[in-house]
């Protein structure tokens, strides 16, 4: 298992509030960010098993694939990778550099991928397969939950904790392990989606049963000051993975200041939107922040491919 000594740097900002950043990215080259959390219960169970062969899903352009493609290779474990869309359209940096790893790719189309949680696409696994251990997109589990749990000390004094959002395991796992003065903010970077509180809170009661959370989503934007644990959907902008000029003026001037890269992706909305929400006094005043940066350096490159910038 890989060692984890957390690493909080201090940026500074223009606010009257102190912001940190837990430098996830730096966690291992390939294994970055939160990544490595939702993997590492999952492997161990796979281990446990004596399952030889690791099965996981994603899109071209996911940092999961990617992690996942490495850490089977460091762990010994045969990995396949079933890709949403046609080999032809898709090939990029990214599933080049899993293939590399040893990654098995086999690429479905949409509409078969759409079936990825029903028993009958796994019994398809199951027949061309064999056995295997089955993770599944994003590390969206009760292992990758767990997981998480581990990014955050309880020790640590925070008014807010800042994440980016996709699946919500990573969000559930932080406010799984905070104590309850701390409010964790979770920016989505999904268009449109405003379920995710739901999807946390059916995580929790699986890793926290004795517990009952209460996770808003936008209508905690009503109150005057952020009061409550909620997951905000309205920074996504033009969706996942698509460009927005305001976004990459942002990361330029961020990165060009603090001299650390932020993804197109997640944290580049994530930092965005927490400099809007204490810009706007949504977040109260002499706040302590910290904004946890989930790596995901790797899809840049496809980014700056598809996008030419």
């Amino acid at each position: 298992m890989l060692p984890y000594t957390p690493i909080i740097q201090t940026i500074e900002v223009p606010f009257n509030c102190q912001v940190d950043v837990l430098r996830l990215d730096k966690l291992h080259e390939t294994i970055s960010g939160n990544k490595w959390f939702k993997l590492k219960y999952n492997l161990q169970k796979a281990k446990n098993q004596n399952l030889k062969t690791v099965i996981t899903l994603g899109g071209a352009y996911s940092n999961h694939i990617a992690a996942t493609a490495s850490a089977c290779k460091l762990f010994g474990f045969n990995c396949i990778g079933i890709i949403r869309g046609e080999k032809n359209e898709l090939l990029n940096s990214t599933l080049l550099k899993a293939k590399e790893e040893g990654m098995q790719l086999e690429f479905v189309s949409r509409q078969i991928y759409d079936t990825k949680i029903q028993e009958e696409f796994k019994n398809y696994l199951q027949t061309k397969y064999g056995n295997h251990y089955l993770i599944p997109e994003g590390g969206n589990n009760l292992e990758g939950a767990l997981g998480c749990i581990e990014i955050i000390k309880p020790q640590w004094n925070y008014d807010y904790i800042f994440c980016a959002c996709g699946t919500a395991t990573t969000y559930a796992g932080l406010v799984g392990s905070v104590n309850n003065s701390t409010k964790v903010i979770g920016i989505s970077v999904l268009k449109g989606e405003n379920k995710l509180p739901y999807e946390a809170i059916k995580q929790l009661k699986e890793i926290c049963p004795s517990n009952n959370y209460d996770i808003n989503g936008n209508e905690e934007m009503d109150n005057d000051i952020i009061k409550t644990n909620c997951i905000l959907s309205n920074y996504s902008f033009n969706g996942y993975a698509n460009y927005y000029q305001p976004l990459i003026d942002f990361k330029i001037k961020f990165e060009t200041k603090n001299n650390f890269a932020l993804d197109y992706v997640y944290t580049n909305k994530l930092f965005f939107a927490a400099f809007d929400l204490i810009t706007k006094q949504k977040i109260k005043k002499n706040a302590k922040i910290l904004l946890l940066h989930s790596g995901g350096l790797q899809g840049n490159k496809g980014f700056e491919e598809r996008f030419k910038c």
